[in-house]
């Protein structure tokens, strides 16, 4: 899948390296900022733990 995303990009070599990276940091930052928020709900491991209370 990825080689199919990397071989479907524009421009040469450097330039399809670095759109591809900025992809990357694209989808980290939507999946931390949007979906993973979402489901910490859910989650079991979700505890309000403070250190030294």
């Amino acid at each position: 899948m990825y080689a199919w995303i990397f071989r479907h990009l524009p421009g040469p070599l450097w330039a399809r390296i670095i759109i591809a990276l900025l992809l990357i940091l694209l989808a980290s930052y939507l999946l931390m900022e949007y979906v993973f928020p979402h489901f910490a709900h859910y989650s079991p491991f979700n505890t309000d733990v403070t250190i030294g209370n």
